[in-house]
């Protein structure tokens, strides 16, 4: 996402006129403006072939089942809020 913010930003940059960015030209120096998208697209397609984007959303859905579970577990009074699992009551 970093690539695709900063390749929006070159291009705004050249079409504004500003720095050295705003002096490229197009027909000599596309490869520079567009370089940050392609990269993106080479991060984007490296990701998703090594299983890196979906390790990400099974450890984030994970995460998110945890605190529901632990929210729940507190409103039945089975935990005192901010108890770790497997401190409860002993008998």
């Amino acid at each position: 996402m970093w690539l695709v913010a900063l390749g929006v930003l070159v291009l705004v940059l050249n079409f504004a006129g500003v720095g050295a960015v705003g002096r490229l030209v197009w027909w000599e120096d596309a490869w520079i403006m567009l370089a940050p998208f392609g990269l993106a697209a080479l991060w984007w397609f490296i990701a998703d072939s090594t299983g890196h984007t979906q390790r990400k959303a099974m450890a984030k859905m994970e995460a998110r089942k945890e605190a529901r579970r632990a929210k729940s577990m507190e409103a039945l009074g089975l935990r005192k809020p901010g108890q770790k699992a497997g401190q409860g009551r002993r008998r």
